[in-house]
């Protein structure tokens, strides 16, 4: 496998790091713990193809993103869906092992928990808060699937490329490493397209762009581009998923 537990840091399972996680009850952290390990996950590694079984989570820090990507040839993908810090992917949508639809690629790399899917399974059928979570989490995940299409149909590329940056930001902070060509492929355009966004951003001062990596320096005036679809989307999470002081955790047994 591209990626592997990093011996230094194979201990540090910081559940606190990631904001689903961060969500289990204790007892169930605690069942998780001896069935998890620290990986680093390096920019390109993919974590599982369409039409391959799902057999492990992963539950991201920052700043690590993992992109969902939809083939549509050999030449040809694009970015549907986008986890960091606030989720995981691997099993979330389904029962037992099922074949995965979509690419899920590291697009920003970092660390992450693993753990098998297997157990996840497990402690879901034990525990109703941890299987309203996921419900939770699956539909905000939905969610931003159907942004993505309606967001792509008609609106521009400035719009898009801004919403993407804006929410990299939260995910892995003002720095990226990511060259033009690959948020080409993860927008769907030619590189020749995001050439032209990031060299106008950038003389705007909104982004500084050197060597495979982006700075955002100007985050208001990119929330001023972008589209709605990018508050949308975090309306969303914080409806349905909200803190772990919510009221619907209070409804939920947490065992």
């Amino acid at each position: 496998m591209p990626y592997s537990p990093d011996p230094a840091d194979a201990s540090k399972l910081r559940f606190e790091d990631n904001r689903l996680l961060a969500m289990f009850p204790e007892a169930v952290k605690e069942a998780l713990g001896p069935h998890a390990e620290y990986v680093h996950l390096n920019h390109g590694d993919v974590l599982f193809k369409s039409g391959e079984d799902i057999k492990h989570t992963y539950f991201p820090y920052a700043p690590t993103m993992i992109s969902l990507l939809v083939d549509l040839d050999d030449r040809r993908r694009v970015e549907v869906a986008s986890i960091g810090m606030e989720g995981a992917i691997g099993g979330i949508v389904s029962c037992g092992e099922l074949p995965a639809f979509s690419r899920a690629q590291i697009s920003v790399a970092g660390g992450a928990l693993k753990a098998s899917h297997e157990k996840i399974e497990e402690l879901k059928a034990e525990s109703p808060f941890l299987r309203n979570l996921y419900c939770r989490y699956a539909d905000y995940l939905l969610s931003q699937v159907m942004q993505s299409v309606a967001c792509s149909a008609f609106h521009p590329i400035e719009a898009r490329a801004a919403r993407w940056l804006l929410t990299a930001q939260d995910r892995a902070g003002s720095r990226l490493e990511l060259t033009q060509e690959a948020l080409a492929g993860l927008l769907g355009v030619q590189r020749t397209t995001v050439n032209a966004v990031a060299r106008e951003l950038q003389e705007d001062g909104l982004i500084n762009y050197s060597r495979g990596v982006i700075t955002l320096t100007d985050r208001d005036e990119l929330e001023h581009r972008t589209c709605e679809c990018y508050h949308r989307v975090e309306d969303h999470f914080k409806a349905v998923l909200g803190g772990q002081s919510f009221d619907w955790i209070d409804h939920c047994e947490k065992s």
